[in-house]
């Protein structure tokens, strides 16, 4: 396993992977090769809420409520994007990428161009927001471009005639499993996902998506999707596959099961929870935060809604170990801080240090007693798994 300081110059990540239990598809073999990348940006926000742990928790409070939240881009700090083509010629659109919602939509900042290949099915759709507001539109299918290589046809996109919150972007890339497009396009029980019609239009020979993000301290603060397989350059060591949890809500994400300790004090039995590209922070149920607290001796800075620790309790800090399907991952003590380099973003004080380790707001035994979010996922690849059910 690679230890956190040094990600800024290797790059190379430890490796956690998940398999949906939706799928039908027979077993085919995981493998490398002929993978189909897809580079991503990463976007700071200088606008909108700075209190990031909030934004976090109202997010986390309706997918605990069985929802399907999409993200609201002014209330995140640090986003992933993609460029991506509809239409055929394409128009390009900067979409933000989420594993927590599952439909993709544009026109929250740049206007739909359509071309021949549109077609608008008279369906309408609503994608709710975590802070309680939405986007809705009319959904169309329309050729998808994400590279050369990769070619949509008759995707389902949301076209958006209101929408708030997108803070410049112009849409979501849903990656989430298909359940989550239940309920949000009228006259469809569920529609085809961009990793369904990638699979079923044999595009790709495995429905598996890699993704990579670059920690946001480090020189190359960027990312990559890769389709089809995982690039195994970016990995250390060897992938280890765990199931979609069984418990309710987070089976219906990209759930799994973990317990977590700080240095060798247990503070989260294993329990259920789920991993999002669409949160920024770690989120721990309340108990187990309390402990957290305790353990490192932090203070709550009311500010930025995160915990703060001095120069010296920093010296002091422990590992935290995140226990998944057997395997113990390793975040180090300087991968529980925020980037110093980014504490104006949050509204924070320049040499203050910040833990990214956050309050969820509800107690243990919810279904959703954890998210590892961007501050996780930006130190261990992660590789989701479909087709091998």
């Amino acid at each position: 396993m690679v230890p956190s300081r040094l990600l800024s110059s290797l790059l190379a990540l430890p490796v956690l992977a998940f398999f949906s239990l939706s799928a039908s598809a027979l077993p085919r073999p995981r493998t490398a090769s002929s993978t189909a990348a897809l580079k991503l940006a990463v976007r700071i926000n200088s606008y909108g809420i700075k209190n990031i742990a909030a934004a976090d928790r109202a997010r986390i409070q309706v997918l605990q409520a069985g929802g399907s939240a999409s993200v609201n881009a002014t209330n995140t700090v640090t986003t992933y994007t993609a460029s991506i083509g509809v239409g055929s010629p394409a128009t390009y659109y900067t979409l933000l990428v989420d594993t927590g919602s599952s439909n993709t939509w544009i026109g929250g900042n740049k206007a739909y161009t359509q071309t021949t290949a549109s077609r608008d099915t008279l369906n309408k759709f609503k994608v709710p927001y975590a802070d309680g507001s939405s986007v809705s539109g009319e959904e169309y299918t329309d050729t998808v471009t994400l590279n050369s290589d990769l070619v949509i046809e008759n995707q389902s996109i949301g076209v958006a005639s209101k929408t708030s919150g997108m803070g410049g972007l112009d849409g979501i890339f849903g990656l989430g499993p298909a359940d989550l497009t239940q309920g949000i396009v009228d006259d469809a029980y569920e529609v085809a996902t961009v990793m369904d019609n990638l699979y079923t239009q044999k595009q790709i020979s495995s429905e598996v998506l890699g993704v990579f993000f670059a920690p946001a301290s480090s020189d190359d603060s960027s990312g990559e999707l890769t389709f089809g397989s995982y690039d195994a350059s970016k990995i250390t060591g060897s992938i280890n596959y765990v199931p979609i949890t069984s418990a309710y809500p987070a089976n219906t994400f990209w759930g799994i099961n973990q317990s977590i300790r700080y240095g060798s004090t247990p503070i989260l039995d294993e329990t259920a929870g789920i991993v999002d590209t669409g949160t920024t922070l770690i989120l721990i149920a309340s108990d187990a935060f309390n402990l957290y607290q305790s353990a490192t001796g932090a203070t709550l800075d009311k500010t930025t809604g995160l915990l703060q620790i001095s120069p010296d309790q920093y010296e002091q800090l422990s590992s935290l170990y995140f226990t998944i399907g057997g395997i113990t991952y390793e975040l180090t003590p300087n991968g529980q801080i925020w980037p110093r380099s980014l504490n104006s973003a949050i509204g924070g004080t320049t040499d203050n240090i910040y833990l990214v380790v956050s309050d969820s707001g509800d107690s243990s035994g919810s279904g959703l007693d954890f998210t590892n979010g961007y501050c996780f996922l930006e130190r261990f690849y992660s590789v989701y798994d479909t087709t091998n059910s």
